[in-house]
């Protein structure tokens, strides 16, 4: 898809958002009982700038646009099912990017003005990798529908 328009990347878009809503469709028909399912966006190791020459791939003008498309499709499906939750990995990992030390832009972190990315772009690296964990993790806290009662005893003591 590298290199595609907008338009010659909706019908992939569109296939996306078939396979994703069938996929939690079939993960839902496997627990009768209810689940719940964290879901999360796309980063963009660009910093919501587009400009992929500043990650050293070759210039693509509707990448971002492209991009923002696919989280929405995501946003979309998630808010289409009451058991299935974001996880703003998007969000989180703004400023980590390429242009993680460029303090004038409005995603600089200046409390981890750092790059959150590996060398060959697509994959965290253990900054990364940290950041996703917690956010998952903080989504569960967030969201989950087993709270505790009063904590770590009442689970284990509810014979």
């Amino acid at each position: 898809m590298y290199g595609a328009t907008l338009a010659e990347a909706e019908p992939w878009i569109e296939s996306f958002q078939a396979r994703l809503s069938e996929m939690l469709d079939k993960i839902q028909a496997k627990f009768p009982g209810g689940c719940e399912i964290y879901l999360a966006d796309i980063y963009d190791p660009t910093d919501g700038i587009g400009d992929a020459p500043s990650v050293f791939l070759p210039d693509w003008p509707d990448g971002l646009a492209i991009h923002t498309r696919y989280n929405e499709v995501i946003r979309q499906t998630i808010d289409a099912r009451a058991n299935v939750y974001l996880v703003p990995l998007h969000e989180t990992f703004l400023g980590h990017g390429s242009h993680c030390c460029q303090f004038w832009r409005s995603t600089y972190a200046a409390d981890d003005p750092h790059y959150w990315y590996y060398e060959n772009i697509e994959d965290p690296n253990d900054r990364g990798y940290d950041a996703i964990r917690r956010i998952f993790l903080n989504a569960i806290l967030a969201n989950c529908s087993l709270q505790l009662e009063t904590g770590r005893n009442a689970v284990m003591n509810s014979d």
